[in-house]
């Protein structure tokens, strides 16, 4: 079982290198992070870009360009769509944004011509190493879905579970987090996880514990699930995290990294192969987990 961004790194090494198609990499901590992923075994690279801009960015991070395979395309955007087509096409197994936009990546990734479309709900999740534990927590979702509905939510459930089965949580805690640990009907958000926890204890969603509404202090703290008196096989012990809007986590996101320096790996899920999609501000550390595990989950 992975229990530290460490472990997704040799879970990666164990699948073999894979062939990721990098999207404008046209910065030096993107080409570091896939430099990084290209020495220590877990990846081959085709950059995809403005070339004279990448040997730039590579100059300035210290970077032998000749041990990646280049493809020149100026525009962002065309750029996503030949990276996507690498990869339907089985040229690449997994795409990964540098500094083309969040918007051109996904686009070229749902389009119904060379994308990676399956018809599963797609969703953004983030796999951090918990403060004073051996333990590695995931959730979801800082950048995908706005404003999910209880349709979609079991699908982000559904697909967290199955990223932490890949990464050897056998039977993972999964948290549905509210603002409180109980049903308030004029808060949606608590609604949603009566109705997905109802779901799991019915087998509806099945190779989870599932619990919520929980809130995030008790979903995580043991003491915090004690002082309330809250009994649950998951509260206290999340592994996962299922935050009720982007909103909910996208300000955890960047509240772990800019508050409490903690390093993020991050991955879409649900297409036909991983999308690596880091924020552009995001540290080269981040970028090179954020390949491992799109590597490890592929």
């Amino acid at each position: 079982m992975a229990k530290s961004l460490r472990d997704i790194v040799e879970r990666a090494k164990a699948r073999g290198a894979k062939t990721c198609a990098v999207v404008a990499p046209e910065d030096p901590e993107v080409l570091v992070a896939v430099d990084q992923g290209v020495s220590s075994g877990i990846t081959k690279s085709i950059l995809i870009g403005d070339l004279s801009r990448i040997e730039e960015a590579a100059s300035r991070g210290g970077i032998d360009l000749s041990n990646h395979e280049l493809i020149e395309e100026k525009d962002p955007s065309a750029a996503a769509r030949k990276g996507v087509r690498l990869v339907s096409q089985g040229e690449a197994d997994l795409v990964m944004k540098g500094q083309a936009s969040t918007q051109d990546v996904l686009r070229a990734v749902l389009s119904k011509d060379g994308g990676l479309r399956t018809g599963r709900l797609l969703s953004h999740l983030s796999v951090f190493e918990m403060p004073g534990s051996d333990r590695l927590m995931i959730f979801s979702d800082a950048a995908m879905n706005i404003a999910p509905s209880l349709e979609d939510k079991v699908e982000i459930v559904e697909n967290a579970i199955g990223v932490a089965h890949l990464l050897g949580i056998s039977n993972p805690r999964v948290a549905i987090i509210g603002a409180i640990e109980y049903v308030n009907l004029d808060m949606q958000a608590t609604v949603d996880a009566a109705c997905i926890s109802k779901m799991a204890e019915r087998g509806q969603i099945k190779g989870a514990v599932i619990d919520g509404p929980l809130a995030l202090d008790n979903a995580i703290s043991p003491e915090s699930a004690k002082i309330k008196g809250i009994r649950s096989p998951v509260a206290g012990c999340a592994d996962i995290l299922i935050m009720p809007d982007i909103e909910a986590g996208n300000v955890f996101y960047k509240t772990l990294i800019y508050m409490a320096g903690i390093c993020l790996a991050s991955v879409v899920v649900g297409a036909s192969a991983p999308v690596v999609l880091t924020s552009r501000a995001d540290s080269h550390a981040s970028k090179f987990y954020s390949l491992a595990l799109g590597i490890a989950v592929s």
